[in-house]
């Protein structure tokens, strides 16, 4: 039987269906977007013999409107009905950051029922990675200001308790957010819950000073998600520039992570990740070093 000849329990074909369907049957929540963009710049050159340390920025801007106004949140907004949520993302970039062309993946869809004061809201997060030295960041689309922040992402409390059939693994991950002028906090407690083949996760705010709706969670989650990408992916590649030395590129896997590497153990696991070419440092202070660049025939790209 031909697909448009089939009938569902009302007698209707698929056409006389759509055509007789009633769209106010439920009610419709409006859908945002927000994008997590990290970069990863030099610190302040405390001795000049030495590289600077890296440090781990996230961008924020100041909403210049209600709800949350004067207050910092992710670069983000409403999707419109005619377009996909990955052409809202980018947009809003541009239009709020004047960011464009940059790699983007989604990260996750937030969807607690009273997340927005306004209405409900879901929305899809992005996470994405880039080399703010090419960007020329500006304040757009009613933001007051666009800022990178340094991150600092640590746990306060771990704790592990049995229960029947599984354990319950309880943490508190503490992210502070240093600007110009302003420092930003967000705590957030997890439960991880294991019972049998079972897992489920719940996620909760603890406290939260200046950071705008929920994207304190989305800051923590994103940054555990990089943490889990970079071991298998060449997603680190997008902070560095086209030419890097081993110890740089060592230096952001570390502020990443937030521990120290290995030297010999992290050559040996990105050794053939990267091109060794004829280029090298001409840095004052230190001696010269080799430049590497991405291995683009490295296959182990996606999850």
């Amino acid at each position: 039987m031909a697909k448009e000849e089939l009938r569902n329990t009302d007698g209707l074909t698929e056409r006389e269906f759509l055509d007789q369907y009633d769209v106010s049957l439920y009610k419709r929540p409006s859908v945002s977007v927000d994008t997590l963009l990290f970069t990863v710049v030099d610190g302040p050159q405390l001795n000049y013999r030495k590289l600077p340390q890296k440090e781990l920025k996230v961008l924020m801007v100041k909403r210049g409107n209600h709800p949350y106004i004067d207050t910092w949140a992710l670069p983000g907004g409403f999707m419109f009905v005619d377009e996909s949520l990955d052409q809202a993302a980018y947009r809003q970039l541009k239009e709020e950051v004047n960011v464009s062309d940059i790699y983007m993946e989604q990260l996750y869809t937030w969807g607690n029922v009273h997340r927005d004061p306004r209405t409900r809201v879901i929305s899809c997060s992005y996470m994405s990675l880039a080399d703010s030295s090419q960007m020329e960041i500006k304040a757009g689309g009613g933001a007051w200001d666009a800022q990178w922040f340094t991150v600092n992402y640590e746990t306060e409390e771990e704790r592990k308790k049995k229960i029947s059939g599984g354990y319950v693994f309880e943490n508190q991950i503490k992210v502070t957010l240093s600007g110009r002028e302003d420092t930003l906090c967000g705590v957030i407690g997890t439960e991880k819950r294991v019972v049998g083949k079972t897992k489920t996760v719940k996620r909760h705010i603890i406290k939260e000073e200046g950071i705008a709706f929920d994207h304190a969670f989305v800051i923590s989650y994103g940054l555990e998600r990089l943490r889990n990408k970079i071991a298998y992916t060449d997603i680190a590649f997008n902070l560095m520039p086209e030419y890097f030395t081993l110890t740089e590129l060592q230096q952001v896997y570390e502020v990443i992570l937030g521990k120290e590497l290995l030297k010999a153990n992290f050559r040996r696991k990105v050794a053939d990740r990267v091109v060794e070419t004829d280029r090298v440092t001409k840095n004052e202070g230190h001696r010269p070093s080799k430049l590497y660049t991405l291995n683009t025939n490295w296959g182990c790209f996606e999850e």
